[in-house]
């Protein structure tokens, strides 16, 4: 079980980002993050992934402290070196057992080119190989479905569902409700900074109905003073 206590993040300026904030992650579990944006979704998996320090607070696995070692993180843009190709790109991973011309069956990248030269789509793909090279037991994905055509968003999909069933622990993000409805167990709220609400699967389409009602409503208090 990851447990994440009473954590605080402040930007320059002293305004928090997170406040307080304190979740509960069952391992071996789909964990959606939805909010806003501005919400502090980004920088939450920062802090979790040990990217962001925060100014108090705990991130435990197990009651043993959080560690990069233990997270394989898929951040929303990719950073890639100049002029290497994708193949040397993986070969930064260590895992002797990972076979990339096998994985790249399914996602048909030219690993012997030069990234440099790789669409968006193309670009996300490779981060999503380096991630499952890294083989670790929790994975963090920011929005990893933004940049990816349907048949590759699908093809994500069930790699997600297959790698929960070998117990990792996945965090994963998106934009598109739905998408974290029919694939996550859990989905965690976020707003201003706090886990508003967690619910389990059988609350889901409530929730939903919820959060666009209440989207709806303040989107037509905005209009009617311009409309």
């Amino acid at each position: 079980m990851i447990s994440i206590n009473d954590l605080t993040l402040s930007y320059p300026g002293g305004i928090p980002v997170i406040e307080n904030l304190n979740l509960t992650l069952s391992t071996g579990q789909i964990h959606g993050l939805v909010g806003l944006n501005g919400t502090g979704k980004t920088s939450l998996l920062n802090v979790i992934h040990g990217m962001l320090i925060p100014q108090s607070g705990a991130i435990l696995i197990d009651g043993r402290q959080l560690t990069k070692k233990d997270i394989g993180f898929l951040p929303t843009e990719n950073y890639f070196y100049p002029n290497i190709t994708g193949r040397e790109y993986l070969q930064l991973f260590a895992n002797p057992n990972f076979d990339a011309d096998h994985w790249n069956d399914i996602f048909s990248l030219p690993l012997d080119q030069t990234i440099d030269g790789y669409s968006t789509g193309m670009k996300k793909k490779l981060a999503i190989l380096g991630v499952l090279k890294a083989d670790k037991p929790i994975l963090i994905l920011d929005e990893p479905f933004n940049g990816l055509d349907i048949e590759t968003g699908r093809t994500l999909h069930s790699i997600i569902s297959i790698l929960k069933s070998k117990q990792k622990t996945i965090v994963v993000t998106s934009h598109i409700l739905d998408s974290l409805m029919d694939l996550c167990d859990e989905i965690h709220y976020l707003e201003s900074g706090i886990i508003k609400k967690s619910l389990q699967k059988e609350h889901f389409e409530s929730f939903k109905t919820e959060l666009y009602e209440s989207m709806a409503n303040k989107t037509k208090q905005k209009l009617d003073t311009l409309l």
